[in-house]
């Protein structure tokens, strides 16, 4: 019986991490606040995840890949490669639903000087996937080449996760869909 107790405790503390991490970045992974949320002492978080850089490496980890699952699940639900680009952006959408929270990785992302080279690389590797994703849909969809889908994957990446920001920054969710419109209108993502 304990190890499910085990698996469950460590369960909530990386959700609990994850609330903190979108809501505060890297810098808000505090286990004084994240023991409160969770029930348990603070001191109990170290039989989990020894310190600070192993959890933010975890939570940022589980978010990415998280967000892989939600891409495979908008591909194969999807009519089309077209279908799924416009609905790309309500990934970054339900974020800024859940009280106005930020992609994790996006605010990991600014705090680049700040974080442990482990976490880095799980911050990077959400990007990695959301390019890699938006690269295929994007060439299958037959909007770019094969050999320009990198260049217009990071750039749909980068608008889409831009616009998040934009729209978290004035807590307003009707600004990101305006800007969602603009780049639909500018021909970045399909109508």
């Amino acid at each position: 019986m304990a190890a499910p107790l085990k698996r469950d405790v460590r369960e909530a503390i990386l959700v609990a991490a994850r609330e903190a991490a979108m809501a505060y970045g890297y810098g808000g992974l505090n286990f004084r606040d994240i023991a409160e949320a969770v029930g348990i002492k603070a001191a109990s978080i170290n039989y989990y995840f020894a310190n600070k850089a192993i959890l933010g490496e975890a939570v940022a980890r589980r978010y990415w890949e998280d967000v892989a699952r939600d891409l495979d699940a908008i591909s194969t639900s999807a009519h089309s490669p077209i279908e799924a680009l416009r609905l790309y952006p309500g990934v970054f959408r339900l974020s800024l639903e859940r009280n106005n929270r930020m992609c994790l990785s996006s605010f990991m992302a600014t705090e680049y000087d700040a974080l442990p080279e482990p976490v880095l690389k799980e911050v990077q590797a959400f990007a990695d996937i959301n390019t890699a994703w938006l690269r295929e849909q994007l060439v299958a969809a037959k909007l770019v080449n094969p050999e320009d889908g990198e260049t217009r994957a990071r750039a749909t990446y980068a608008a889409v996760a831009g616009a998040q920001i934009v729209a978290r920054s004035r807590s307003d969710i009707n600004l990101f869909d305006s800007l969602i419109r603009s780049y639909q209108e500018a021909g970045l993502l399909p109508n």
